[in-house]
């Protein structure tokens, strides 16, 4: 028996709300960043070795000052480029085009003209002062948040490779609390993608 089709409460085209789009974006990224973030913890303490270290980070210890910090991983690429990670978010830098900050529980990029840190960030007090971009920085902040994307994406695509997709899995078992949106280790450098094109389509999408 064919299918009735029912007429639709509501015509097909609705008007676009682009501020629930852009919240809905961010909510997503804010869930992608967090998990990662995990993820690099468990890639650090991983009983077979630190990950991190063995890719080419170096690993910071914090100073008596700052005891109660955790260790800090930075990671040089080619000459221009730098990475530091850590629990509260990440900085990105290229000499080409500034820095970066993406904050864990925002995702609201941080643009500074600078591309290196004139003091290591133990706490998220130690980073410069870093805006929002204006107007004419956006390109450059939209650059470094896609190469950094893409720089997750590789990483994410070796761990796989390397380690297996099951270890992936394992370390997102012991993220899963039942209560948080958990990424499945199969999707993830997929959704980190969809992330970049939704970012690239619109200069500024972030910081409306």
């Amino acid at each position: 028996m064919s299918a009735i089709l029912k007429p639709l409460k509501q015509p097909i085209l609705q008007p676009v709300n682009l501020h629930t789009i852009r919240t809905a974006l961010i909510e997503h990224a804010i869930t992608l960043l967090s998990q990662q973030l995990w993820c690099w913890g468990r890639d650090i303490s991983r009983p077979e070795g630190n990950w991190l270290v063995e890719i080419g980070f170096e690993r910071i210890e914090s100073p008596l000052e700052r005891k109660k910090c955790s260790s800090m991983y930075s990671l040089k690429i080619k000459d221009n480029q730098c990475i530091i990670l850590r629990g509260f978010g990440v900085f990105y830098g290229n000499n080409d085009h500034g820095g970066i900050f993406l904050p864990r529980y925002k995702f609201l990029p941080r643009y500074s003209e600078h591309s290196n840190l004139k003091f290591l960030p133990w706490e998220e007090k130690d980073l410069p002062k870093m805006e929002p971009p204006s107007e004419s920085q956006q390109t450059s902040c939209e650059t470094l948040t896609i190469d950094l994307i893409n720089w997750i994406i590789n990483y994410e695509e070796n761990i796989v490779k390397q380690l297996g997709i099951e270890y992936r899995q394992s370390t997102l078992a012991e993220w899963d609390n039942r209560i948080r949106e958990i990424i499945p280790a199969e999707k993830m450098t997929q959704e980190w993608r969809l992330l970049g094109i939704a970012i690239s389509e619109e200069i500024g999408a972030l910081n409306r």
